[in-house]
């Protein structure tokens, strides 16, 4: 197994970024986005981490990264706009290290948002994701209403017991949604999913390009 740091130009400056993959050629490729960054949020939250190493160890080459203003990555926050912009630059990047091959597009609380905006622009130009997993979306303050089609199934997993995200505020958004997506729900869980990463990882490795 491989895991490389590495810094990518993206459109705001550099982005920092963690490259891992296991030892044999990857069968398909993987991005995982953070939350938010003005409440601590980086690529090295555990959500995110858990769901990096679910994606290698099932045979991708995925990469983790910092959204601008975030770690080293350069730049300032930008309310979700600009972080779509840092994931595409992200994506082109590693479709072009690893062409042809299925993705599957994650993201936790905030970086949901940013992989559903991210899915539907890159469906709306003929590259969508295979499978998009959302975990702990914040439809309470996010416009997750303007996204139509990604092109993809969409799985959501939320925690009915969210301190941060109104859990029935996701449930009425996923059931009504034009995205139809899979809704899983996590009894007892707090957006931070303590003592439930590896239920996590269980139900996400059931949505994987595999």
């Amino acid at each position: 197994m491989t895991s490389q740091r590495q810094q990518l130009q993206g459109p705001a400056g550099e982005l920092e970024m963690v490259l891992e993959q296991g030892s044999e050629a990857p069968s398909f490729v993987a991005i995982i986005c953070h939350p938010h960054p003005l409440f601590g949020g980086t690529m090295d939250n555990k959500v995110v981490t858990t769901l990096s190493r679910l994606a290698r160890d099932q045979g991708a080459a995925v990469v983790r990264f910092n959204f601008r203003g975030v770690g080293h990555s350069q730049g300032a926050y930008s309310d979700g706009i600009g972080e779509t912009e840092d994931l595409l630059a992200v994506h082109a990047w590693l479709t072009h290290q690893y062409p042809g091959l299925p993705l599957w597009l994650a993201g936790f609380s905030f970086g949901s948002f940013v992989a559903a905006r991210g899915a539907q622009i890159l469906h709306d130009n003929g590259m969508a994701a295979r499978e998009l997993l959302l975990v702990a979306p914040p439809v309470h303050h996010y416009d997750f209403q303007a996204l139509e089609n990604t092109g993809c199934p969409v799985t959501v997993v939320q925690g009915d017991d969210d301190e941060v995200v109104p859990a029935e505020q996701v449930f009425d958004w996923a059931a009504a949604t034009a995205l139809k997506p899979e809704l899983i729900r996590f009894p007892a869980s707090g957006h931070f999913f303590h003592g439930k990463l590896v239920d996590l990882k269980e139900v996400a490795a059931l949505h994987l390009p595999i």
